[in-house]
């Protein structure tokens, strides 16, 4: 077992212990308003090339992928649920992701699981190496396009600009995540995570790490 795999299992298991009071009331409030349903399953691409079921509280109405963008969510999407507004800002929809970490389909840190058409975004040499690693409940991609909502709102081609600007240069962050994967950036990304989460900039990131690729002049605006 590698050190990140013993730190994804001793986080995610200490994670869902601590956070049970406040998801267990979760999963009964999502139970008695929107559709009913409590979790999102999603196959996502994994680890080799394999696909998973990647598990999200139910934040989107469940035909929402044959809906308006499809798998790209945009901001003030309408088919997102009462509470699945305030769930996907604060990113607590994500966290029944510690079962996928604590399983060993994900870990805390790595590239976001794509589903199979946003995965195919990616260009062909950052597909290969994005799949020689765990995906992550965070990583850098995730950090830096924290905004990714808003972005996508913000330009009137929104399935093009995800395909032709978005995904490139996330692509590349991903392959230098996989290129710079060790202990030191797994807690690195980890406390940018939390950082980020707390409201501060992203902005940190470009300090801490001076090598990433840079974004492209489109971005630029919202790095």
């Amino acid at each position: 077992v590698s050190m990140q795999r013993f730190f994804d299992i001793v986080f995610s298991g200490i994670a869902l212990v601590l956070l049970s009071p406040l998801l267990l009331p979760l999963m009964f409030i999502l139970r008695v308003t929107g559709e009913g349903e409590i979790f999102f399953p999603q196959s996502r691409v994994g680890r080799g090339g394999k696909h998973f079921k990647l598990y999200k509280f139910a934040t989107m109405l469940k035909d929402s992928p044959n809906m308006g963008t499809g798998t790209v969510t945009v901001k003030n999407d309408p088919r997102v649920l009462p509470m699945g507004g305030f769930l996907r800002k604060t990113k607590i929809n994500e966290l029944p992701q510690l079962i996928n970490i604590f399983n060993g389909d994900m870990s805390v840190i790595g590239p976001r699981p794509q589903t199979q058409r946003c995965f195919d975004a990616f260009p062909l040499s950052s597909q290969n190496e994005i799949i020689k690693v765990r995906p992550g409940l965070s990583g850098i991609g995730s950090i830096i396009f924290r905004d990714e909502e808003d972005m996508m709102h913000a330009n009137n081609d929104p399935d093009k600009f995800y395909d032709e600007i978005v995904m490139p240069y996330k692509g590349s962050l991903e392959d230098w995540y996989v290129s710079h994967q060790n202990i030191v950036s797994y807690f690195s990304l980890i406390g940018l995570t939390i950082w980020v989460v707390l409201g501060f900039s992203s902005g940190l990131v470009w300090k801490l790490f001076k090598d990433l690729p840079s974004p492209p002049e489109e971005l630029d605006k919202w790095m």
